[in-house]
């Protein structure tokens, strides 16, 4: 393999603040199509690959002069027809855009059952979106109004905010049992030990609540179940019906809780297979009811589990916690891999216990930096959520009331709600209905290379032997110096399976048995390396056209 193959530019970690504000203020900078057709003729012309675009002579001798051309006088408009009040509302709607999907709330489809009393400048409509813990709907209330109260014909404006309903779930669809009608899944995971995990699991499980969310939680460590020490229910023992051996969740605080600590036996003493047998059975009989987002405090490792667990139930999303040491990083990669080859998109990292305020006014990193970024850089994560070391998350813990039920205004309390929405965001993005991704990328066989298409730009061809040479796993990198190994890759291998990993990477399989996880970003930075499609082997291909009337005409190219 050669050396020009592998990039050498650093890569940028670019954080989603999830600010609607700066997503509209990002579209906005971006460049329209005619603005960006005419930057591309004016280079053209420059560089000589194009004439120069023609301009009248009287034009020409003016602007020489420096003397101001009025505009050609404008042939007279045709009145365009009278708009319907429905369409005036409609149109002002079209103003709200979600900045996560994109598109303006019409085009998404959250608008329903618009109201009209023109008479009484009464508007009323329903804005149906796609979780009840959605990060913006105070926004998208707020814009609604202020949109459609600008119409000078409209007083008064009401609007019911609503989600959709909870749907039931099939088991073919791999939510088997008590599980049926819950909505998603995210595994909390850190694959080591000490990091915080069942802390970001609880304090993620009630911000979700408090975001007006059905919430459940369920401890799937049974060797030393943390849950009934961080949550304090006035029932501590799970009940079963005795005809249909359904577990009944307890509940504290709106939360359903499900843990082997309720179950009157403490800590678990048994071999592995008979642990992964005891949890699934307690995750799938459990009577959950509907929820839309049930918690799993995963257990350390990438173990038995951890493997039946992912295998049995259709997981939604995964969270990573980590802490700023070398090692952690080491043993969260393992992790993150194992979600890989599950297909379970990791949708944040949280680096727990990275930095604290000292009375100096200085901050200061006692565990050293760049664990978390170095994750989600390698990964392609999209969101990195830090919390301090805070004396009051850990008592709150220990003290049987989660910090974010004990102290909702707290700061702490409100990098868990940046947490819950960045969650929200993302499993809402990858599970919108009905919407095409916004990024892809797949193997053509007889290009030989992996076609990518990114937003907003024109799909590119990468030669299978970049991607391979440019991979950033721990077979490629030492994780230790972060310098890239000497061994190169066979040359012959290509991808026999190309997987997305929710809207952030792809899992790409190779013929040598090699498994890879390239992020958007990383294709992104490959793109100087990129080659021009190949002729078709079968031809020229074809083109069609409509004509007048409706005929269609095909010709076949040669």
């Amino acid at each position: 393999m050669q050396a020009s193959m592998i990039k050498t530019s650093s890569r940028a970690v670019v954080q989603h603040s999830g600010c609607p504000a700066a997503a509209r203020a990002s579209a906005a900078a971006r460049p329209t199509a005619a603005a960006a057709a005419a930057a591309r003729g004016v280079a053209a012309w420059v560089s000589g690959v194009a004439p120069a675009p023609a301009i009248s002579t009287r034009h020409a001798a003016a602007a020489q002069r420096g003397a101001r051309i009025a505009p050609a006088a404008a042939a007279p408009a045709t009145a365009a027809p009278a708009r319907t009040r429905e369409e005036e509302v409609l149109g002002q709607l079209r103003n709200v855009i979600d900045p996560d999907f994109g598109e303006d709330i019409v085009a998404c489809g959250f608008v329903k059952e618009l109201a009209i009393d023109e008479a009484a400048g009464a508007v009323s409509f329903t804005l149906e979106l796609t979780t009840p813990a959605c990060p913006v709907k105070e926004m998208f209330q707020r814009q609604s109004t202020e949109f459609v109260k600008a119409l000078p014909w409209v007083r008064d404006v009401a609007i019911k905010m609503t989600s959709q309903p909870a749907k039931p779930l099939l088991p073919e669809s791999g939510r088997p049992g008590g599980l049926a009608k819950v909505r998603h899944i995210i595994a909390v995971s850190s694959c080591k030990g000490g990091v915080g995990k069942s802390t970001v699991s609880v304090n993620l499980a009630y911000t979700l609540a408090q975001m007006g969310a059905k919430v459940g939680i369920f401890d799937a460590d049974v060797y030393g179940p943390s849950l009934p020490l961080m949550v304090d229910p006035e029932v501590k023992v799970l009940e079963m019906d005795p005809a249909t051996k359904a577990i009944y969740p307890t509940t504290y605080e709106g939360v359903k809780v499900v843990s082997f600590g309720y179950a009157g036996q403490g800590s678990a003493i048994m071999r592995g297979p008979m642990v992964s047998g005891l949890i699934q059975q307690m995750l799938t009989t459990a009577d959950w009811g509907e929820l839309d987002y049930l918690v799993v405090d995963f257990p350390p490792g990438t173990g038995d589990i951890q493997l039946t667990l992912c295998q049995t139930v259709a997981f939604s999303a995964a969270v990573i916690v980590t802490t700023p040491q070398k090692m952690a990083f080491i043993d969260v990669a393992k992790g993150i891999r194992m979600f890989a080859r599950l297909v379970v998109p990791c949708v944040a990292v949280v680096e727990n216990m990275s930095y604290f305020d000292g009375e100096d006014g200085k901050r200061y990193f006692p565990f050293g930096q760049g664990s978390g970024e170095r994750i989600q850089r390698d990964f392609g994560l999209p969101n990195l959520i830090r919390f301090p070391i805070v004396p009051d998350l850990s008592a709150a813990g220990d003290g049987g009331r989660p910090l974010v039920v004990a102290e909702p205004a707290s700061p702490t309390a409100a990098t868990f709600m940046d947490l819950g929405a960045a969650v929200v965001r993302e499993v809402a993005k990858m599970g919108a209905a009905g919407r095409a991704p916004r990024q892809t990328a797949a193997y053509d066989q007889e290009q030989d290379a992996l076609v990518v298409a990114l937003p907003g730009e024109p799909e590119f061809l990468l030669p299978p032997v970049v991607v391979r040479a440019n991979d950033t796993s721990a077979t490629s990198i030492d994780e230790w110096t972060g310098q890239r190994k000497r061994e190169e890759p066979p040359a012959d291998a290509r991808p026999v399976a190309v997987n997305p990993l929710g809207n952030y990477a792809v899992q790409i399989t190779w013929s040598d048995g090699f498994n890879q996880v390239a992020s958007y970003e990383l294709l992104d930075e490959l793109k100087p390396y990129a080659v021009p499609r190949k002729p078709s082997s079968s031809g020229g291909g074809s083109v069609s056209a409509v004509l007048p009337g409706g005929m269609q005409a095909q010709a076949q190219l040669a």
